[in-house]
């Protein structure tokens, strides 16, 4: 599961570094381009709605497998794009389709115990998290080499390769819900209204994951320009150095031994808004950009990790449902961190970006510190 989540979820994230050069062969501006950034994330928001709750009523291993090859199809069709429309289209059921990492979280949850949860969901997010960054750097460096659509055709093989492993290999777990699509998604709107726990960590999500959005989606611009002027292999490749941050989040689950969740997020927020310190006032810096990327990256998937866990330890055997509410506002927020950023670009370069990253940062980390032991408080009256 670790390993089919990287290879799945990369498919999302090989056109970020690339987004100069589509924009050069298509002869359309940088704020225009980046809307298949967009669509992408708005497209895997749109799949994790009406495919994940899917997790809870159907066998996911069949699930899984059905989803896989429209994810092939949808790569095919992005290969094979020759006007911007085609590949925003692409894009958006690429993101659709690319959901299956979600469908693992919620069974390592399900198949372990309350002492090694977090653990657990945290190796199966390492494997999510690397095949992000990763992505970022092997999609910026095949493109620098054999041109953007190289990594399409690529990614497509590796998606015949996933799905013959995990129909070989992969556990069937039985479905809990018995009720028709209608009263599941039904379930899921239930869900988002009564759980606080859920709300909280869906929204400290949902601005994280739009403030490290930003900066990814306009480096490769940045980059672009002096004292840099590099091109998306070397944009690529900070997602690799993001990697090492990603690996750190890794091992969160263990620290959860000895730390509160609270205090875990807490921490790991303000790391997220103090990468924006580097990011902006060394960002015409590689050893600048550098450090923030490693911060952001750590910051982001620490938390992400510790926000699962807390909504995870609800008590309802819906746990696909819960990890649709979250995911799918995890991404709809990274979609509008993504869009705001690219106006910023577009009006105020790069100190705009900054700008709009530093403000999500620090509304993630005010909602936690000033709502987070309410929730938690008000979550103990109900038990009572």
């Amino acid at each position: 599961m670790t390993i089919a989540s990287g290879m799945v979820v990369a498919n999302n994230y090989y056109n970020q570094p690339l987004l100069a050069e589509i924009a050069s062969e298509f002869q359309v501006s940088e704020t225009e381009v980046s809307k298949i950034t967009v669509l992408t994330q708005l497209g895997y928001a749109f799949g994790l709605l009406m495919i994940i709750p899917l997790g809870d009523k159907l066998y996911r291993k069949k699930l899984i497998l059905i989803d896989l090859i429209f994810v092939f199809i949808s790569l095919i069709a992005m290969a094979l794009s020759k006007e911007l429309w085609m590949m925003s289209t692409a894009s958006f059921f690429i993101g659709c389709t690319s959901v299956v990492p979600q469908l693992f979280v919620p069974m390592a949850a399900d198949l372990s115990t309350s002492e090694n949860r977090s653990q657990n969901i945290g190796m199966v997010m390492s494997g999510l998290l690397m095949g992000i960054l990763l992505s970022r750097f092997i999609g910026g460096l095949v493109g620098d080499i054999w041109g953007w659509r190289s990594i399409y055709w690529g990614a497509s093989i590796m998606m015949v390769i996933c799905w013959i492993f995990i129909y070989k290999m992969l556990p069937e777990m039985k479905p809990n819900f018995k009720g028709n699509y209608l009263s599941l998604m039904k379930s899921v709107i239930h869900l988002a209204k009564t759980e606080p726990i859920l709300q909280l960590a869906s929204f400290r999500g949902a601005v994280s994951f739009a403030s490290l959005c930003a900066v990814f989606t306009t480096l490769a611009f940045h980059l672009e320009q002096p004292p840099f002027e590099v091109g998306p292999s070397v944009a690529g490749t900070f997602g690799l150095i993001g990697a090492a941050g990603a690996l750190g989040a890794a091992f969160v689950g263990k620290l959860n031994k000895s730390w509160s969740r609270h205090k875990i997020i807490s921490v790991a927020l303000f790391i997220l808004l103090i990468s924006w310190f580097f990011i902006y006032f060394l960002g015409n810096s590689y050893i600048g950009l550098i450090i923030g990327i490693i911060l952001i990256d750590l910051g982001l998937q620490s938390s992400h990790i510790m926000n699962q866990s807390d909504y995870f330890a609800i008590k309802t055997p819906a746990t696909s449902r819960l990890n649709t509410v979250y995911m799918v506002t995890y991404f709809i927020g990274g979609s509008f961190g993504s869009w705001l950023a690219a106006q910023a670009w577009g009006v105020a370069g790069w100190k705009g970006v900054c700008l709009v990253g530093g403000i999500f940062a620090l509304i993630g980390l005010l909602s936690h510190l000033l709502l987070a032991k309410k929730v938690s408080h008000l979550k103990k009256i109900e038990a009572k």
